[in-house]
């Protein structure tokens, strides 16, 4: 992905961007890294094995990013636990976009993902998506995953960027964001919708930030 044009928003732009993902995905951590507020989160501690972490959001997090001078990114992070998973579909209703996070260091990603695609099937097909690979080790290992994802992604009949992200970095965060925004862009026919990051002025350039980036195939 190119890095996005720095382009003023309309006044009053107000996007909804939702991270959905199995528990240690990096959800919490990515709306953290993004949030220009102090982020909401409803983590406990956890008894999961093989989470990698030790708390599990419960509920949902809850973060908000500035978008030009008027408008703002509401961030939600989904409870990633399958018990949760009647939640999904009603907390992603309005949604501008949705960021699937994957976990590589999980037993089976994959299985993460048909989860996902399960239960929101419907939500998938109308509205824009990426998918982010967290925690996979060497480029081999992200390769092979990557096409994996891209490979389920094509037998659900939808069309989507993978890519791996650092949630623990800003740029690639904010990379993962500008992809799914230009996506709702695309589909919507909005008018120009920016990313401004009153921070930094930080590559977001899926390049360095994503070991590769790949669009399943219809």
């Amino acid at each position: 992905m190119t890095s996005p044009e720095r382009r003023q928003p309309p006044a009053e732009t107000d996007l909804k961007l939702v991270f959905a993902g199995p528990p240690g995905a990096g959800k919490t951590t990515a709306i953290g890294q993004l949030s220009e507020v102090p982020a909401l989160s409803t983590e406990v501690t956890s008894t999961e094995l093989g989470l990698g972490k030790s708390t599990t959001t419960v509920g949902l997090d809850y973060g908000e990013l500035a978008l030009g001078t008027d408008g703002r990114v509401r961030l939600f992070g989904m409870p990633g636990q399958a018990r949760f998973s009647f939640l999904w579909p009603v907390l992603v209703r309005g949604a501008t976009g949705i960021i699937v996070l994957l976990n590589g260091e999980r037993d089976d990603p994959l299985a993460d993902l048909g989860l996902v695609l399960h239960h929101l099937q419907d939500e998938l097909q109308t509205t824009a998506c990426v998918v982010g690979l967290s925690r996979t080790g060497h480029q081999a290992k992200a390769d092979k995953l990557g096409d994996a994802v891209a490979a389920t992604l094509a037998a659900a009949g939808l069309a989507l960027p993978v890519m791996a992200v650092d949630t623990r970095e800003r740029p690639q965060v904010l990379a993962l964001m500008s992809a799914v925004i230009d996506l709702a862009e695309a589909q919507a026919g909005l008018s120009a919708l920016a990313v401004t990051d009153s921070h930094d002025q930080a590559e977001t350039s899926a390049g360095p930030s994503a070991p590769f980036a790949k669009t399943s195939p219809r």
